[in-house]
């Protein structure tokens, strides 16, 4: 058995508000220095860049990929939108799996072609039909964040898939989400978490800034489905991720002004921001206390650790207050640790804390910090990330001041 690091879910430059720079041989370095191993390519229901993948990956393996010019390889995966707004993740076999999906797909779709998350009119239970029918996986997409997830539409994934329930062996946390949040849930028992960044961007801080450990035999399609439904001994060793007060939609807010809620005050204002009118967006702490069933999370025996990471430009832009992680003096330093240690997830997880004290001793204690659970974080909501902190902030919320959740 061999370990490997993957990122299943990210975008390509044909999907809204993404960079034109996402386009594979970027992805690919980038993922290399990251120290992904392997990578979804986002998107492949979208002809245009189904036709870029086809130009640029070879295969290597059944249903896996990879570039000329990189190590890491690639899986072809899709996100779709069904008729009630809920987003799916798609893992699929192969390219033609892909171009036979977009045939099924076109005559209920006006956005085939136009957007890389195109949307379906169809339900989250016939998608799953028609990616049965081309041997692909399917799963809830950010299952809880409070736009296009199955938690804001549904009280159960039950009530989305029907009698596809037992074909949905997967579900994608999401930002704002993390096991210990989701593992309150009773439904969720036997569902295989992902992890993933679901980028719209190239760079590490944004690329694999979320990602799953998972231990295979053989880098195929059908190892990784058995490593998601858990057989053969194929397993998730690690789920990696940013603190879910990191995601920008963890905490009720305002998403004009981004004004905190507690989930009683909201309720009470009807959802309406009294401070510039604005909508109130429930968050996903707020929606998973409404689904919990247990106060404290029950993991089932298959669900591995969770791991809180920070991004190693965020650190370097901790330590040094300099907010753009693109800056000249953030990516020297970033490029020296990569350098120094091989890729940026052996920095942040994997090297010997000692050793990469030595090398960066400000960087070092933020990273041992993060290890030991000992960061604060203010929480985003309301569409604006939330922030690490070394400063002792904690979370505002409207008419209560500076609180911890803990308080209530």
């Amino acid at each position: 058995m061999k370990r490997y690091d993957v990122d299943f879910h990210i975008h390509s430059k044909y999907s809204g508000g993404t960079s034109s720079s996402m386009e594979l041989p970027l992805i690919a370095r980038e993922a290399e220095l990251k120290g992904l191993h392997l990578v979804g390519t986002g998107d492949a229901l979208d002809p245009r860049w189904l036709k870029h993948l086809k130009g640029n990956l070879i295969e290597d393996s059944y249903g896996i990929y990879f570039t000329k010019d990189a190590k890491t390889h690639f899986m072809i995966t899709a996100e779709v939108e069904d008729s009630r707004r809920v987003h799916h993740l798609l893992l699929l076999p192969s390219r033609s799996a892909a171009e036979s999906l977009i045939d099924r797909f076109r005559k209920y779709s006006n956005d085939i072609g136009k957007d890389g998350r195109p949307s379906i009119r169809l339900t989250g239970e016939e998608i799953v039909d028609y990616a049965q029918e081309v041997d692909a996986m399917v799963g809830p997409a950010h299952a809880f964040t409070p736009w296009t997830a199955i938690y804001k539409e549904y009280d159960s994934i039950a009530e989305c898939y029907g009698s596809n329930l037992k074909r949905v062996r997967f579900l994608e946390l999401g930002l704002s989400a993390d096991s210990y949040l989701a593992d309150r849930i009773p439904e969720l028992n036997g569902i295989t978490f992902l992890s993933n960044s679901d980028t719209h961007s190239p760079w590490p801080h944004r690329l694999g800034r979320e990602f799953n450990r998972l231990e295979l035999k053989n880098l195929d399609f059908d190892d990784i489905r058995n490593v998601i439904e858990r057989k053969k001994g194929r397993k998730f060793v690690l789920n990696v991720g940013l603190n879910p007060k990191e995601g920008k939609y963890h905490l009720s807010a305002c998403s004009r002004c981004y004004q905190r809620f507690m989930l009683k005050d909201a309720l009470m204002l009807k959802w309406k921001c009294p401070e510039c009118n604005g909508r109130i967006k429930k968050g996903v702490f707020d929606r998973i206390e409404e689904l919990a069933k247990f106060k404290e999370p029950k993991h089932p025996w298959h669900r591995p650790p969770y791991l809180h990471i920070i991004p190693l430009a965020e650190v370097i832009s901790i330590v040094t207050g300099i907010r753009t992680m693109t800056s000249k003096t953030i990516q020297e330093r970033w490029r020296s640790l990569v350098d120094l240690f091989g890729t940026e997830i052996n920095v942040l997880v994997d090297s010997d804390i000692a050793e990469v004290k030595r090398a960066d001793p400000e960087v070092g204690r933020v990273i041992e910090k993060f290890r030991q659970g000992k960061i604060q974080y203010v929480g985003g909501g309301g569409g604006q990330y939330g922030r690490p902190t070394l400063k002792g902030e904690g979370d505002e919320f409207w008419g209560s001041g500076q609180r911890s959740l803990t308080d209530f």
